[in-house]
């Protein structure tokens, strides 16, 4: 199908995200998803297409949602070749005028990640709240969900602090930290709702013993989150292995960075 130059930038970005996920281990066989709201990229070509699959009824209506478009990755399908021959792994997706399902439009009749109705609650909620949020980034940073396991990383903010404290960098690009979920069944309500809560307060999430959530206005930038936080979780693993705890920038010197660059 021929798309319009905004729509086939999308594409080509969710392309570009699968294809790090993939290169940096974050996603074995089927594992993680993206969707990416593209409402603002749609012409009358792609609005007036004609469903190819059946209705599906979301959980909840989506009042935010309402006639709203979305690329979604496939259930089952590997980030390899969503990176690779995207819209043969993905799909582009219509949110019905009462916003109580859900159809396929393009391009193949994949369907969507299980996580969906996950992922849209999170944009529901979100652009409720007055947020321009456009994508949403579940992946499984090997680091990240590894200090997932050790109970004493999961208080409040306390994960926020050491990653924080490994790179000025970290500091800098993830000023809001990230939240914790304890673990819950993966593609359950009760998993995004936890996570909706926690996004009041962070950009990323992540989910015990099992991945990272990033949202954000740019897709690239909520990878990059990910990326730097997981950046700083190789530097402790790295001195930890050296036979070491690294002891950080200080409260004092991570001040100085926040009062600095306005953080």
């Amino acid at each position: 199908m021929n798309y319009n130059q905004n729509i086939n930038k999308a594409i080509g970005l969710v392309s570009e995200i699968a294809g790090y996920l993939w290169d940096r281990g974050w996603a074995e066989r089927n594992g993680g998803n993206i969707s990416y709201n593209i409402t603002d990229a749609i012409d009358d070509q792609i609005r007036t297409l004609n469903a190819i699959s059946e209705k599906y009824e979301l959980p909840q209506t989506m009042e935010n949602l309402k006639n709203n478009f979305f690329i979604v990755t496939g259930t089952g399908c590997r980030m390899r070749y969503v990176h690779s021959d995207p819209m043969n792994n993905a799909a582009i997706i219509r949110i019905s005028a009462d916003g109580t399902y859900y159809e396929i439009i393009a391009e193949k009749n994949i369907k969507p990640t299980s996580e969906l109705p996950s992922h849209l609650l999170i944009h529901n909620v979100i652009l409720g709240k007055g947020r321009k949020i456009k994508t949403v980034i579940h992946t499984h940073p090997i680091e990240l969900v590894a200090m997932t396991h050790n109970s004493d990383f999961l208080g409040k903010d306390v994960l926020s602090k050491l990653l924080w404290s490994m790179i000025p960098e970290t500091r800098a690009f993830c000023p809001k930290g990230v939240g914790i979920v304890p673990y819950a069944l993966p593609g359950s309500m009760e998993l995004a709702q936890k996570t909706v809560e926690q996004l009041d307060d962070y950009d990323v999430v992540l989910w015990e013993k099992h991945g990272a959530l990033a949202i954000g206005e740019d897709i690239l930038e909520a990878f990059d989150m990910i990326d730097t936080l997981t950046k700083s979780a190789k530097i402790y693993e790295s001195a930890c292995s050296m036979g070491f705890k690294p002891k950080g920038m200080s409260d004092e010197q991570m001040d100085e960075l926040k009062r600095v660059f306005n953080l």
